[in-house]
């Protein structure tokens, strides 16, 4: 081995040796990573199934046919499966504001916090009260109100995803605020301005259509397979139903999640075109710039090859014109320094934070893969979805290995689409976390240790691991029971109102 082959063996170990260890900084956003994104496997299924679980029952009460009240019943249990573990992993989200990140907390308190009492006042509270009316009042109240209850609880998760999103898009591009100098910190302004916020107004719409695609995926997915197990029974049709009415609901949502889509694209670019470029991993500003479907090698700009291309689809995407200029990764990077300048200059170091040895970078191959990803496996699921109503058309049911593993992964795929979908919105904004106004760096909390985050991310992931194994074999476990046979509800006035409250199941 000759001496060049010698050094570029040992160029890696050199350069890793180089390496600062890892700080507090980097725990605490690896832990708010893995808290948030596995929170977020739970929100789109829950605001998906509310929906189809309230359409069961507006069925139910409209037909009164027992296979309505049945699917209604049985989804719903697995409904409040799912949301029970949302509502717990969800708590760890506030704590963390102030474990780990109390200069951002401090900074931008008085406008993110706005929105959150919002949505922990007024939309959550909605939503788990007509939850447990809905539960427990089987026969308690008229059955018209009780099915309005299911509908409640679907409009709660709604403005729930309104607020929270509210929240995320003024990171992603502020407005509505003031600077108060004397405090340090930013002030709200203009409440309004942050509700009606233009990346709010495309990010509110895709993920709530992204969430009624999840929902009909879970439920066509559970039925699918429920369908090939009682083939023979008379279930045969209820299910066949079922899976028809989940792939349905997911195919039309899927083609709103693409509409949707493309329109955030745009204003994505407007407000962050570092993130587009990064999404695309090119350095230079194109003009009918080319969009990779799979490229190998490295997204350093120097050997990265593009295996399969798409001319003009990047511009596109960025500006709705196939001819239209898309900034590249070199000239983001000048004005998002500049834009660092200026705002250490407005506001002080402490809020802008420019440190000249700072990329104003994101990882590369982490963007590009993620929105590759994200997109890839949504229109898996779409594949999937069509193909469930091609093979349950005409009363058919189908059999055979594609069509339980199309049972087993549709339910996943979306939802793993949407998880990729939150990787890259976040990691591409580094190292904003407020985007132009406040960089991550400082916003971690100054006095907590690297110990201290390590510790709280280990009990957490090992909370979350034990969390995940009581969540799939519940689920699970009701899956294989399927739906419970018919049991005519007690009416109203034969209903004994001194009884303990119970599960109707």
């Amino acid at each position: 081995m000759d001496a060049l082959d010698l050094e570029g063996l040992l160029r890696p170990i050199v350069e890793i040796s180089r390496r600062p260890r890892v700080d507090a900084l980097d725990l605490a956003r690896w832990q708010f990573a893995i808290t948030t994104v596995y929170h977020f496997l739970f929100v789109p299924i829950t605001i998906g199934m509310s929906f189809i679980v309230a359409c069961f029952h507006l069925m139910w009460v409209r037909t009164h046919k027992p296979e309505w009240l049945r699917l209604t019943k049985f989804f719903g249990k697995l409904f409040m499966i799912n949301f029970a573990l949302g509502l717990v992993t969800g708590i760890v989200q506030e704590f963390q504001f102030g474990m780990n990140w109390s200069d951002y907390s401090r900074f931008v308190g008085d406008i993110f916090g706005a929105p959150l009492a919002f949505e922990a006042l007024l939309a959550f509270f909605m939503e788990s009260t007509f939850l447990g009316i809905w539960i427990f009042g089987w026969g308690r109240i008229p059955e018209k109100l009780h099915m309005g209850c299911m509908w409640l609880v679907h409009i709660g998760t709604v403005l729930s995803a309104y607020f929270i999103l509210a929240a995320n898009s003024f990171m992603q591009n502020p407005v509505g605020f003031r600077f108060n100098p004397a405090t340090g910190r930013a002030e709200m302004a203009d409440f309004l301005a942050v509700l009606t916020n233009k990346v709010q107004l495309v990010t509110f719409p895709h993920v709530i259509t992204a969430s009624y695609m999840t929902g009909g995926a879970v439920v066509m997915g559970v039925a699918l397979w429920l369908l090939m197990k009682h083939r023979d029974s008379a279930d045969a049709d209820m299910y066949r139903r079922a899976t028809r009415i989940g792939a349905w609901v997911s195919l039309v949502a899927s083609v709103l999640v693409i509409i949707t889509g493309d329109i955030q694209g745009k204003i994505m670019t407007e407000v962050q075109p570092m993130k587009m470029a990064a999404a695309e991993a090119i350095y230079e500003t194109q003009t009918n710039a080319p969009f990779s479907v799979l490229s190998v090698g490295s997204l350093d700009g120097t050997s990265a090859t593009r295996i399969i291309e798409v001319p003009g689809l990047l511009s596109f995407l960025a500006t709705g014109d196939f001819q239209g200029e898309v900034m590249g990764i070199n000239d983001a990077r000048e004005a998002e320094k500049a834009l660092a300048a200026k705002v250490t200059a407005q506001y002080g170091p402490e809020v802008g934070a420019l440190a000249l040895d700072d990329t104003y970078t994101p990882v590369i191959p982490l963007t590009y893969w993620s929105f590759r990803l994200m997109m890839g496996l949504g229109f898996v699921s779409t594949f999937l979805s069509l193909m469930a109503l091609w093979g349950t058309r005409k009363g058919r049911t189908p059999t055979g290995w594609f069509w339980k593993q199309a049972a087993i992964w549709n339910p996943l795929l979306p939802v793993f689409a949407i998880s990729f979908g939150w990787i890259f919105t976040e990691v591409g904004r580094q190292p904003w976390i407020v985007y132009g106004l406040m960089t991550t760096a400082t916003g971690v909390s100054p006095k907590v240790s690297a110990f201290e985050v390590l510790t709280s991310m280990v009990v957490y992931t090992l909370v979350y691991a034990v969390l995940a194994v009581i969540e799939v074999k519940l689920f699970l476990t009701y899956v294989k029971r399927g739906a419970d046979p018919f049991v005519e509800p007690t009416a109203q006035d034969e209903a004994d109102e001194d009884a303990p409250l119970q599960f109707a199941y």
